[in-house]
C-alpha cells in the first residue's frame, strides 16, 4: 500500500498559489513545495494545518494505492 498526498492537486484546483497557502497555514513556501514534491514528509499536525488552509477535509489530501 502506498499513500500519495494529494495537496498540489487541490491547491492548483482552488487556484491558490504557495504564497496564498503559506500565508494560510504558516508554513514556508519552501516546505509545502518540498512536500508536494515528495522530498519531505508532512506530520499529521501539518497535515491538518494544510487541509485548514486548503478548506478541505483531511481526507481529501489522500489517495491509498494498493
Amino acid at each position: 500500500m502506498r499513500i500519495i498526498i494529494l495537496i498540489k492537486d487541490v491547491r492548483k484546483q482552488k487556484n491558490i498559489t504557495l504564497a496564498q497557502l503559506s500565508d494560510r497555514t504558516g508554513i514556508s513556501t519552501t516546505h509545502i513545495n518540498d512536500i508536494e514534491n515528495n522530498l519531505k514528509e508532512p506530520s499529521f499536525s501539518m497535515m491538518i494545518r494544510l487541509a485548514k488552509g486548503l478548506d478541505v477535509n483531511l481526507s481529501q489530501l489522500y489517495k491509498v494505492i494498493w
